[in-house]
């Protein structure tokens, strides 16, 4: 590295970055070199101030050596490493925090994403078009182990949230600083922070972007992932569209059992009065588990409204866009005030 870049490398350091790369790393001691030359090469020539993040998740190949390397050579590089694997979504909301960047954007480690993109990525950020703009692997160049369960999940979670991406779960993402820093990410919620922005409110479009075949190391992707990630996908969906309204999800339920139960025994009825005998018919048991479960679903759905209502009563959380406070040209009176 010259004695100017090294110049370069120390200023930025020294005032806000217009771009913070972060990338959560796992045991991708043979690719950070080869990635670190490709950020280096791709934030220069874009002409942006700059710095990186490489989030360490507790790896235990080395790649902790060498990534304390690449922040000597090059101090625009920050590593951040963690006692142990918290997994992904830790790794990120670790990286985002310590994040400083008017613009964020987001990687793989594994030199699948092509560093070249984020001028792309961040234009429509820059221009107002979007708040967060994610990545669609296109083509995607991965074993059909990997794309068959992604098309499974990426087609459940666009009808399950309404959020129309072909690759909610691709590490290439941009964001606005603001967008990241009002995340709480855990577990496997990194998948779903798309959706979890436009539950906020925050613009979201996607972008095509370069795919690269795998060159180092082993895919993390395990078929308990998936299971998992189903899981986390009903959790997004409750946080996203019923948090404040945890009765219209519960009482939906009710309204299904309970109405199930109630035709199963007005049908029992009808036969009863023909005078066929109905006490030792399964049928019976059925409409009355349904029934009392309705009851118990509305109770509980009644005790959660009651908790949602205290929790947020004082509380304001919401993601205001902007205020206009125009004052008052001298002379004009106030509305509803007459001379």
């Amino acid at each position: 590295m010259s004695a100017t870049q090294q110049q370069q490398g120390s200023a930025s350091v020294q005032e806000r970055p217009t771009i913070s790369i972060v990338v959560a790393i796992y045991n991708e001691h043979e690719s950070l070199h080869p990635l670190a030359a490709e950020i280096t090469a791709a934030m220069d020539a874009l002409g942006r101030s700059w710095e990186c993040l490489l989030v360490d998740d507790g790896s235990r190949d080395g790649s902790r050596e060498v990534e304390q390397a690449i922040c000597k050579r090059d101090p625009r590089f920050r590593a951040v490493q963690l006692r142990r694997n918290f997994g992904k979504a830790a790794a990120m909301s670790v990286g985002f925090a310590h994040a400083r960047g008017v613009y964020v954007v987001t990687m793989d480690g594994d030199l699948q994403d092509d560093p070249s993109e984020v001028g792309r990525l961040i234009a429509p950020i820059e221009s107002g078009e979007a708040d967060l703009v994610s990545g669609w692997k296109y083509p995607r160049l991965d074993p059909v182990g990997k794309t068959l369960p992604s098309l499974v999940y990426n087609t459940v979670s666009r009808l399950a949230t309404g959020l129309d991406l072909h690759d909610m779960n691709c590490g290439l993402k941009a964001y606005r600083a603001e967008v990241v820093k009002q995340l709480s990410l855990y577990g496997d919620m990194h998948r779903y922070i798309p959706v979890l922005a436009a539950g906020m409110g925050y613009v979201v479009i996607e972008m095509k972007t370069k795919h690269r075949p795998r060159v180092h190391g082993q895919s993390k992707y395990a078929w308990g992932r998936f299971v998992r990630g189903f899981l986390d996908l009903l959790t997004v969906v409750f946080l996203t569209k019923y948090l404040r309204r945890p009765l219209h999800l519960i009482g939906s339920v009710a309204i299904a059992t309970g109405g199930l139960g109630f035709l199963i025994l007005a049908y029992l009825t009808a036969v009863w009065l023909t005078g066929v005998g109905i006490g030792s018919r399964p049928l019976l048991f059925l409409g009355i588990l349904l029934v009392l479960l309705a009851g118990q679903l509305v109770t509980f759905g009644l005790l959660a409204e009651m908790l949602t209502y205290f929790f947020h009563r004082d509380r304001n959380d919401y993601s205001v866009l902007a205020v206009h406070d125009y004052e008052p040209k001298s002379g004009a009176q106030p509305l509803g005030e007459t001379p």
